[in-house]
């Protein structure tokens, strides 16, 4: 007569054993089973090395994912609920510094980019031509300082807003020149003053007249700035898009405190460059001449749905040139070709 085995009982080591490597040789196969029996009982009269072995049902396999996806699924969590095992949970708290994370690029030029040299082209032509005047200027304006005799009434008049400008500092000075230049010119197109699409002037030029547009604003400030003390290397013009009425504009920028201001001729109040959100910045210009803006671009949601273009080919000048249509004026005709975003 064979002698039975004897069945091992559930707290048994045989038996633990067993279990364990049925998991562990299971827990990667593939779960088309989960929804079946999860472990099937050990039979009472099974007999090791017998041929009963060969009529056992088949074993059923399961991933411990997949039994708490079921789980799930039973406590009404939805058909799709999966909750995966995890050795260390979420919650756990923990004194470990997290990675860090590598910041973006922000570059020292306004709205925190970077320039390169533009091409040559009509910016750089109409910048020498400025630069020009200014130098004749800045003798008429030294002369007035020698003596007032024969000093003319404009000359004059700037020499004040320069020495108003130099009488105060920091952001107050700023506020002077924006103001006082604001003041004491009145806004008038190129093609209503001078019947040209696009002309600058000299600060003298523009305070005889009484008369300018955007650029002659920025210009006039930027030169009372210089001539009041203020470091040259932090002021620049800058042409920009302006997206809120989709036309071109010129303000003046000013880096103080390592941050940069900006002075528009339609505001009397400074702006910070980071609060100006309907700015694309296209030129910057300064004693360097004129310098490119560049990435990396600070990407700003158009308005009304004013999607930006792409940047412009190296050496595409012409395409890519400033057309000088101040936003200021919305009746201006718009002459050239709309510039090419950088």
């Amino acid at each position: 007569m064979t002698p039975r085995g004897k069945t091992p009982k559930l707290g048994s080591s045989v038996f633990a054993a067993a279990i364990v490597i049925t998991i562990g040789l299971c827990a990667g196969s593939p779960g088309a089973y989960a929804d079946e029996t999860v472990a099937a009982e050990p039979s009472g009269d099974f007999i090791p090395g017998s041929d009963r072995a060969s009529t056992r049902p088949p074993a059923t396999f399961f991933t411990i994912n997949e039994v708490l996806a079921k789980l799930d699924r039973q406590r009404g969590r939805g058909p799709g609920a999966l909750r995966l095992a995890s050795l260390a949970p979420a919650d756990v708290a923990t004194d470990a510094a997290p990675a860090p994370k590598e910041a973006p690029a922000v570059g020292k030029e306004p709205f925190g980019l970077f320039t390169f040299r533009a091409p040559e082209g009509t910016l750089w032509r109409k910048w020498r031509g400025i630069e020009a005047d200014i130098a004749k200027e800045h003798s008429v304006l030294d002369r007035c300082r020698e003596s007032t005799e024969g000093c003319p009434s404009h000359a004059a008049q700037f020499l004040r807003v320069i020495k108003a400008v130099k009488a105060k500092s920091g952001r107050d000075q700023l506020d002077e020149a924006n103001r006082a230049v604001n003041t004491a010119i009145r806004y008038m197109s190129d093609y209503a003053q001078h019947g040209e699409a696009d002309r600058w002037s000299a600060p003298l030029a523009s305070f005889a007249t009484g008369k300018g547009d955007c650029e002659d604003y920025a210009i006039a400030k930027y030169v009372a700035l210089n001539e009041a003390g203020f470091p040259r290397d932090d002021l620049k013009l800058v042409l920009v898009r302006d997206r809120a009425v989709r036309q071109d504009h010129a303000v003046l920028a000013a880096r103080l405190d390592g941050h940069w201001l900006i002075l528009d001729s339609r505001r009397s109040d400074l702006m910070n460059d980071s609060d100006v959100t309907n700015f694309t910045p296209l030129y910057a210009i300064d004693g360097r001449g004129v310098q490119l803006f560049a990435a990396p671009y600070a990407k700003r949601a158009p308005l009304d749905g004013n999607v930006e273009p792409a940047p412009a080919a190296a050496g595409d000048t012409e395409r890519g040139e400033w057309s000088g249509q101040d936003s200021s004026n919305e009746s201006a005709p718009q002459r050239g070709t709309l510039p090419l975003l950088m």
